[in-house]
């Protein structure tokens, strides 16, 4: 049976609703950073979409190579997901989009080592010709966030984003968002193929325990 990550780590994929804490562990990505509206045709954020796939889809199918990948099973390429930021500003201004800063990634299976990533970036280059000087082999411990699924339109994410912000007050924990801790969006619907109040998309914020007082 092929693995799929979304069923196998359900708690990290398909949470409820309501939000909630968890501790991610450390997980490799391939990655690519940019800046930018991401709605923008033929901008940053979209042309990293496609980078991030091609190089996903070499190291997927490396088992029909000459190229023998250690561990290797077969599994579905995990959900794209996005870290998000703006300059200055703790939580997303969604009426400033162009001012985005983004780092696009998608899962890698634990097998996948830094050799194997790099032999991925000369195959992919070799048969698409094309410049994939922009993707990276990215470890990110993302550490304690509060966790919560959207349902609905991107730009809807505020009053999701609100009660998750009253949680964090709530249960005595505080937004712990700066460099490297970002916003945090797994994307678990195709916009091109869903209506946009059926978009499902896992936020994630990072948080710290506030200290108690004496």
């Amino acid at each position: 049976m092929t693995f799929d990550f979304k069923k196998e780590y359900k708690e990290f994929y398909l949470p409820p609703k309501t939000p909630h804490l968890i501790e991610i562990p450390s997980m490799n990505y391939l990655a690519v950073r940019g800046h930018g509206d991401p709605n923008l045709e033929g901008g940053e954020y979209k042309a990293s979409i496609g980078l991030l796939y091609a190089i996903a889809f070499t190291l997927k199918m490396s088992h029909k190579t000459s190229h023998k990948i250690s561990g290797f099973f077969e599994y579905v390429v995990p959900p794209l997901e996005g870290f998000w930021w703006q300059d200055g500003c703790d939580l997303l201004d969604y009426s400033r989009k162009a001012d985005m800063n983004f780092i696009s990634v998608i899962r890698l299976p634990d097998f996948v080592t830094r050799a194997d990533f790099d032999w991925a970036i000369e195959e992919a280059t070799q048969k698409k010709k094309q410049d994939f000087s922009k993707v990276e082999f990215l470890t990110y411990d993302e550490g304690l966030v509060v966790q919560c699924l959207h349902l609905g339109s991107y730009d809807d994410e505020p009053a999701t984003i609100s009660a998750m912000n009253q949680f964090i007050s709530d249960n005595n924990y505080t937004l712990d968002i700066k460099n490297p801790r970002y916003h945090h969006e797994i994307y678990l619907s195709d916009p091109r193929r869903c209506a946009p109040e059926k978009l499902k998309t896992v936020l994630r914020h990072p948080v710290r325990k506030l200290a108690c007082a004496p």
